[in-house]
């Protein structure tokens, strides 16, 4: 369905150029698009999309207006990446038919739940014991909410996500299939060569605004809970091990792995891959690299890179076989540097 130029800028702003009725029928790449479609140009350093686009409209920053309203209608703001985030936000909601509400008749509610006014829960879905589901919660088709779970207003759970027991997740988030939420956290006590199991005692909390991946994987904590605070975005088959603390708006690429009680700050970056082990600490503003090793804490913002370099497999054995030899060097090195020292010393008494 398409939609007129001047609703879009009505509806989230910016400086419109070229004919309200104008009529956008899709939002595409910049390199792909065509007529009646919209892309954008984020940056100066792009202005050459400006000329080699068929785009109908693009939104640009103020740097490129100029161009822009040379070769045809756009729309002038100042982060246009971020107004093209809220336009495929606003675009979905235009087309995307409104969920339908209430309670299907093959889910399976327990008459202790309390289910508020706009809830959907869909077929095959199981909630627990004293499960509060608050307004506007959708629930997908064969999710399973352990007994005592509570979800905030406006949360999607897609279909078979696992929201365990007592473990809580807040409002405007999202959970894509296949997410665990609470399963046992890895907790074992060695004893004459066998592995006591350690009960996990502890629930997951998460935030506000939260958006959790495919098939990711959050365990609950051994005594506390597991915490993952408000707009952290966790992508697909993510592991956060027991009693991790994720802080606001840490955002994890797929694959990532957090070993148990490790703290991670606010505001972090951690590349697809990483590992992070466990009880270190990640200060705020801290950026790990993609398939880096963190192996000790790190207390100062900034971005840290650990791996390394890949190479055809005979030089990688001959460099790892020289890495492993560089603790010896350094101490020759050291005892040449002192001898070398000595003898300028010596020379230079009269």
């Amino acid at each position: 369905m398409s939609r007129p130029l001047g609703d879009i800028v009505e509806a989230l702003g910016g400086a419109r150029h070229g004919s309200p009725d104008l009529l956008i029928h899709r939002l595409a790449p910049v390199a792909t698009a065509g007529p009646g479609e919209l892309a954008f140009v984020a940056q100066a350093r792009y202005a050459s999309q400006i000329a080699s686009t068929a785009a109908e409209v693009l939104i640009v920053p103020p740097a490129l207006q100029d161009q822009a309203m040379a070769r045809g209608a756009c729309i002038v703001t100042d982060d246009p990446y971020l107004y093209f985030a809220r336009l495929t936000q606003w675009w979905k909601q235009q087309h995307e038919a409104a969920p339908a509400q209430g309670i299907d008749p093959l889910a399976s509610i327990h008459p202790s739940a309390r289910v508020d006014e706009g809830v959907s829960v869909g077929p095959f879905a199981v909630v627990g014991r004293d499960v509060h589901l608050s307004r506007g919660v959708r629930v997908g088709a064969h999710a399973v909410l352990g007994d005592g779970a509570r979800v905030g207003e406006g949360t999607w759970l897609h279909p078979r996500v696992t929201l365990g027991e007592r473990c809580t997740i807040g409002a405007r988030g999202v959970v894509h299939s296949g997410a665990v939420i609470g399963a046992d956290g890895f907790g074992f006590a060695p004893h004459q060569g066998e592995w006591i199991k350690i009960e996990q005692l502890g629930a997951v909390r998460i935030g506000n605004d939260v958006e959790i991946g495919a098939n990711t994987c959050i365990d609950r904590g051994a005594l506390d809970d597991t915490v993952i605070e408000d707009g952290v975005k966790l992508d697909n088959l993510i592991q956060i091990g027991h009693n991790v603390h994720v802080g606001a708006h840490t955002a994890m690429a797929g694959c990532v792995g957090v070993a148990g009680s490790a703290t991670i700050g606010a505001h972090c970056t951690i590349g697809g891959g990483a590992v992070v082990l466990g009880h270190l600490r990640l200060a705020d503003g801290v950026h790990v690299s993609a398939a880096s090793v963190v192996t000790r804490s790190l207390l100062k913002p900034g971005h840290y890179t650990g791996m390394f370099p890949i190479d055809d497999n005979a030089s990688w054995e001959k460099n790892a076989a020289s890495l492993k030899q560089l603790n010896r060097l350094r101490e020759r090195l050291k005892a040449a540097e002192q001898a070398i020292e000595q003898a300028l010393q010596n020379n230079s008494k009269p």
